[in-house]
């Protein structure tokens, strides 16, 4: 294990990050530093921009992939390497917001009615805005 490595790793730990989060940060250190066949600590602004161009254009990676790449490679400037200076050089991209899917009146009463007992119904139609006198059928057990 190389000191940089070991550096890395005890921040990430004294930080308390989750062992999938460890994982994926020296991960993409260790894909770093293969990239230019030389230490992350000899690299600067420049091979940070080389590396990240072609993640989204030939690898394919999708926006927060390629967030969490860039939030690997801010911890290893920023906090392992002490280089607060290098944040204007690591942009995180734009990740595009997804709208959750809205179920219309029809389904919403599709899935109520679908309950498997009456015990369900009411917790069904609270849960999706429903008031009682809507579905008044389940109110004369």
């Amino acid at each position: 294990m190389t000191h940089l490595r070991k550096t890395m790793l005890e921040e990430l730990q004294r930080r308390n990050y989750s062992k999938q989060t460890i994982k994926a940060y020296l991960r993409t250190v260790w894909e770093f530093a293969k990239y230019f066949h030389r230490s992350p600590e000899r690299l600067g602004p420049e091979h940070i921009r080389e590396f990240q161009s072609p993640l989204f254009t030939v690898r394919k990676l999708a926006a927060t992939s390629v967030a969490q790449r860039t939030a690997a490679l801010r911890f290893l400037f920023v906090k392992t390497l002490k280089r607060p200076y290098m944040l204007e050089h690591i942009p995180f991209p734009k990740v595009p917001l997804r709208l959750p899917t809205v179920l219309s009146p029809e389904e919403v009463t599709r899935l109520i009615e679908a309950a498997p007992n009456l015990l369900y119904r009411p917790s069904g139609s609270v849960c999706h805005g429903r008031t009682a006198r809507r579905n008044s059928a389940w109110l004369h057990i």
